[in-house]
């Protein structure tokens, strides 16, 4: 399985200036103007790379992400120029803000978890009382998380310690909040003509290099959000039964059931590959249903040499 995915890359283009490598993308700085973004099919749970790669992965998720860029961006900026490849997005260079904006509409996940250890409040935003799992929040409410000092885990943080700690302005600020929730709004309206609902989802933002704030990063992607089936979710509510997911949640479930949870000690189970197969086909299972279009699979009988000779052709034609 070595050629058809990609779980790493060492590209030198042109003007290359840098590398970033985070989790599951792997970012080009060319010239300090423009980003070369390539989505791996790397894996993440648990703040953990599994050894291998999910095939299709990569491009499932640039290509939702730059989708939901386009379908926003009458709303929102956002970083992106151009997709030259299915596994690589393009844009501007710019600085991030080191907060993420979580926004949730209903009570799950982390939120639902501080909610059981009976804590209501979350990032200072009161959780009403007589709540239970997966109920819908009055209003969504925004819950940032910024970067740890040490390590990759995020950290819940309020709107007023980002300001008091000088994170981000308070005139920043307001625009952060304000694009949030509209693109939860968009999100959620796009979600419904679909049969989903958008539960909670995190949006990043940067500033381009003439000070304009857009979003970067990727969107309503089944990485990033969660998703509900909207069929049934009434019912199942009332009978006090688990939500049907659209997330990565079951791979997180999988890990669980083999006895790793990211702990120290603990070993990451073997994927065999068939296990690796059904989780190709479950996420292209929710590119389908996220997406409401037929997933087409791009060529990946040699993945590297497509990509490379891809954003290549992209880079002499500027």
């Amino acid at each position: 399985m070595s050629n058809n995915t990609i779980t790493e890359s060492n590209f030198n283009f042109p003007n290359q200036k840098s590398v970033y490598k985070g989790k599951v993308r792997e970012v080009y700085n060319i010239n300090d103007n423009e980003l070369v973004m390539i989505a791996t099919d790397r894996l993440s749970a648990f703040d953990v790379v599994m050894p291998k790669g999910i095939p299709y992965k990569g491009q499932i998720l640039n290509q939702i992400a730059t989708s939901m860029m386009k379908a926003t961006e009458d709303l929102v900026p956002n970083w992106l120029t151009a997709t030259p490849d299915p596994n690589v997005a393009v844009g501007h260079l710019c600085d991030p803000f080191k907060v993420e904006m979580v926004i949730r509409g209903y009570m799950s996940g982390h939120a639902a978890r501080e909610y059981k250890a009976g804590r209501r409040m979350l990032c200072g935003v009161v959780m009403p009382e007589g709540m239970k799992e997966n109920d819908k929040f009055p209003e969504p409410i925004i819950t940032p998380a910024t970067k740890a000092e040490m390590g990759d885990h995020d950290e819940d943080i309020s709107r007023e310690d980002i300001l008091k700690r000088g994170i981000v302005s308070e005139d920043d600020y307001i625009v952060l909040e304000d694009y949030t929730r509209k693109l939860f709004q968009r999100g959620s309206e796009i979600a419904a003509s679909r049969g989903l609902i958008l539960v909670d989802t995190k949006y990043e933002f940067g500033k381009t290099k003439d000070g304009k704030i857009v979003l970067i990063d990727e969107i309503h992607t089944p990485d990033s959000s969660r998703y509900f089936y909207a069929n049934g979710y009434q019912e199942r509510q009332d009978n006090n039964e688990a939500q049907k997911q659209l997330s990565k949640e079951f791979v997180r479930q999988w890990l669980i059931a083999n006895s790793f949870q990211g702990l120290e000690g603990q070993a990451v189970p073997e994927m065999s590959d068939d296990y690796i197969e059904t989780v190709s086909e479950r996420y292209i299972e929710l590119y389908e249903n996220i997406m409401g279009e037929v997933f087409v699979k791009a060529d990946v009988s040699n993945i590297q040499n497509r990509i490379e000779a891809n954003v290549l052709n992209y880079l002499s034609q500027k």
